[in-house]
C-alpha cells in the first residue's frame, strides 16, 4: 500500500463523522477503495465545495458585493418590481462599517425582504482568511441572528489553503459564471451589453456578478437585467435555491440589541455594541 494511500485511510477514519450518510455506510468496506477514491473522499471532508454555477435549471442568482452600502435598498426595491430574489455578499469592513446604524437597517431590510446574505469576508483582505471569514460570521450573527452557509473570498480567488477554512468553518464557496464589469470600469451600456449578450444565448443557469457600491448598477443596470432575463423566461432567485435549495444559514438565532447609549465610532467599538 502506497503512503498517499495510507495517509487517506488514516484521515478517513478520524473524519469518518463529516462524511455523507452514503460514504460513512460504507465504512466497512473502506479497504475495497481505490487510492484516487480515499484520496477524493479525504478532500471532500476537507475542502469546501467550490460553485460556480447554479444547477437548478432556468434559474438566475443575481448577486451583489461589497455591501452593505448606500444603494442596498435601492437594489431591494428593484428586486420586489421584478419578483426577484437575490443574493449579497457582504463585507464587515471594506467600503463602509458594517455596524454602523445605517448599515445594520439595510442589512435587516433586505434579509426581512427574503434576499440571501452571504459573506464576502471582514476587509476584503486575503491575509489572515480564518479572521476575515469568522469576524463577518459574527457581524452577521450579532445583527441579523444568522450564520452564513456561503462565503465569496475576495476577487472570486481561492485556494486550498482558504477552501480547508471555509470546510472547517462549515461553509461553502461561491464564485460566478456571469461578471456584469461594473468593477472594472465598463460603462453602464457595455454592461448592459454583457446582459442582452447572455441573455441571447440563452444558457440553462446563470450566477451573475453585481457590485451594490456603484449606484449605476443599482439604478440603471439591474431594472435592464431584469427586465432583459425576465422576458427570456428565467426565474430570479438566491444562490442558496439556485443550487438546488440549499439552507443558506448555517445557524439561525436572535439578532443582538444595539446599546442605545453608544454611537456609531467605526467597526472598531461597533463589534461591542451588542448584547446577547
Amino acid at each position: 500500500m502506497s503512503t498517499s494511500r495510507i495517509f487517506a485511510f488514516s484521515l478517513l477514519a478520524t473524519l469518518a463523522f463529516v462524511l455523507p450518510a452514503n460514504i460513512t455506510a460504507r465504512a466497512p468496506d473502506l479497504g475495497d477503495l481505490t487510492e484516487d477514491e480515499a484520496l477524493s473522499l479525504v478532500e471532500r471532508a476537507t475542502l469546501a465545495p467550490v460553485y460556480s454555477k447554479c444547477t437548478t435549471p432556468n434559474t438566475v442568482a443575481i448577486t451583489f458585493d461589497d455591501g452593505p452600502y448606500t444603494w442596498n435598498t435601492d437594489i431591494v426595491n428593484t428586486l420586489k418590481q421584478y419578483n426577484a430574489k437575490g443574493t449579497f455578499f457582504v463585507n464587515g469592513n471594506n467600503y463602509e462599517c458594517i455596524y454602523s446604524t445605517a448599515n445594520e437597517q439595510r442589512l435587516k431590510t433586505a434579509y426581512k425582504a427574503g434576499h440571501q446574505i452571504a459573506s464576502h469576508t471582514y476587509s476584503y483582505s486575503l491575509v489572515s482568511v480564518k479572521s476575515e471569514m469568522t469576524k463577518t460570521d459574527t457581524a452577521l450573527t450579532k445583527i441579523l441572528g444568522v450564520k452564513p452557509a456561503f462565503v465569496r473570498p475576495p476577487y472570486g480567488n481561492y485556494n486550498t489553503a482558504s477552501r480547508e477554512v471555509a470546510a472547517a468553518n462549515g461553509q461553502a464557496i461561491v464564485i460566478w459564471d456571469f461578471d456584469s464589469g461594473d468593477s472594472v470600469g465598463k460603462t453602464v451600456q457595455q454592461s448592459e451589453t454583457e446582459y442582452q449578450n447572455v441573455a441571447n444565448q440563452k444558457p440553462s443557469t446563470i450566477l451573475a456578478l453585481n457590485h451594490e457600491t456603484y449606484e449605476t448598477t443599482a439604478r440603471q443596470v439591474l431594472p435592464y437585467a431584469l427586465k432583459t432575463l425576465k422576458a427570456k423566461g428565467y426565474k430570479f432567485v438566491t444562490v442558496a435555491d439556485c443550487l438546488g435549495g440549499k439552507n443558506p444559514y448555517l445557524t439561525k438565532t436572535t439578532a443582538g440589541k444595539r446599546d442605545s447609549l453608544l454611537l456609531d465610532f467605526g467597526c472598531s467599538l461597533h463589534i461591542t455594541d451588542y448584547v446577547t
